[in-house]
């Protein structure tokens, strides 16, 4: 990570912490935008979005999450929560399954994902 990204994910994250919200999420947008790989930015805006209500966006940010880091359990568990609060019940479902199964130790197939 660069300097400069590191610099802004920590205003971002700043933000977050004083529940300046919509500016946390400008911000680590910006993270991602500059870095699409930076899997902890994806993360950290999908959170963002999804505690200002916008769920689909931060669904988007989930399923970025879990294309960058398949066998990450916290990526498939934020995903089931961002789909829990948009309604979609079987896709959390499924997502909460893949966190379940990382949790015991087994792997997710990258193409598997919800």
């Amino acid at each position: 990570m660069t300097p400069e990204l590191d610099a802004l994910f920590d205003s971002a994250t700043d933000d977050l912490a004083v529940g300046d919200l919509e500016s946390a999420a400008v911000k680590y947008r910006q993270c991602v935008e500059k870095d699409p790989g930076f899997f902890e930015g994806w993360h950290a805006l999908g959170m963002a979005l999804m505690k200002t209500g916008r769920y689909p966006e931060a669904i988007d940010a989930g399923l970025r999450c879990v294309d960058l880091r398949p066998d990450d359990q916290l990526a498939w568990s934020s995903l089931s929560l961002f789909y829990v609060r948009n309604g979609n019940i079987k896709e959390a479902e499924a997502a909460g399954a893949k966190a379940r199964i990382l949790s015991w130790g087994g792997k997710v197939k990258k193409d598997a994902k919800e």
